[in-house]
């Protein structure tokens, strides 16, 4: 993020922390992006403002990003109560966006509440959205042949809400029963007043059960905040993205000294060069960052 960018979120983010998020993830052709405009439409009923940041895969040939998830919510563009977003994913791995931790800082400043964010949909990995959101509502779809590949345990060690959407298709029958007992031998390591956390079915195309998810996301909502979770949450989300920035700026300064310190850059062209291990390499450059001279004090 550049200055200008860093010092905006600094101005908003006082102004943040009322906004509900709710993550959106599962397996590519799930049917999330449907899910979502339902969803929008539920929540404009209440009253509410509602923001939405999709985030789509980004082509590693050429850069772009078709942008798809904005095109099937097209009804609620008009619509001044919604924000919808979409972002290029840009080779971030973990379902969500480099930059989407700043936009939704800046959807809760706006006012919008609840904020929805929907991941790129690799189905296997997306762990990075349960730092993000509050609530994270992980869906599956049945006819996939293996349907519990796509749910792999961290996504299902991570959801608090699960959904088989178009359960009207054959095999919804058989892929609840692999969910309920993957949640069943989940549930064994809960312990007295945690969350446990709903199986529901949708039929997101024809909005059928898609009232029931939202009483399940809010009622997640109130159980963290009658345990003292809800503003817990955001303090872990700022102290993740702050080792991460701090962690990338570093990596950033460490390039820049490898110009002008001939030591650093002979460990880092060893390690370019398939002579040096990394973990070698960096016992090396924590060496070399300690023996640098440190600035006097005034006096």
């Amino acid at each position: 993020m550049n200055d200008s960018a860093a010092a905006l979120v600094g101005a908003l983010f006082p102004h943040t922390g009322r906004a509900y998020h709710v993550g959106i993830t599962g397996v590519p052709g799930g049917g999330k992006s449907t899910l979502v405009d339902q969803l929008i439409a539920t929540v404009r009923a209440a009253g509410q403002r509602v923001a939405v940041l999709a985030v789509d895969p980004t082509s590693p040939f050429s850069g772009g990003a078709i942008l798809g998830d904005r095109v099937r919510m097209q009804r609620h563009a008009t619509d001044p109560g919604v924000f919808i977003r979409s972002m290029a994913s840009r080779g971030e791995l973990g379902g969500l966006a480099r930059a989407t931790y700043d936009a939704a800082l800046v959807m809760d400043a706006m006012g919008y509440d609840p904020v929805i964010i929907e991941t790129v949909g690799v189905g296997q990995d997306e762990v990075e959205i349960a730092t993000l959101a509050h609530t994270t509502v992980v869906v599956s779809v049945p006819g996939l042949g293996d349907e519990i590949q796509a749910i792999k345990a961290g996504v299902l060690e991570t959801g608090q809400v699960f959904v088989i959407n178009k359960a009207d298709r054959p095999g919804t029958d058989e892929l609840q029963r692999q969910l309920e007992l993957m949640l069943h031998l989940r549930a064994q390591s809960r312990t007295e007043g945690d969350w446990s956390p709903p199986l529901l079915a949708t039929v997101a195309s024809r909005g059928e059960g898609v009232a029931t998810l939202l009483d399940a996301v809010l009622a997640h909502a109130a159980h963290l905040k009658s345990v003292g979770r809800h503003a817990q949450r955001l303090g872990e989300r700022s102290r993740r993205v702050l080792l991460a920035e701090f962690g990338a700026a570093s990596a950033a300064r460490l390039l820049e000294a490898g110009r002008s310190e001939p030591a650093i850059a002979a460990i880092l062209d060893a390690v370019s060069a398939g002579h040096l291990d990394p973990y070698t390499a960096v016992a090396a450059l924590h060496v070399q960052v300690s023996a640098e001279p440190k600035p006097e004090s005034a006096c």
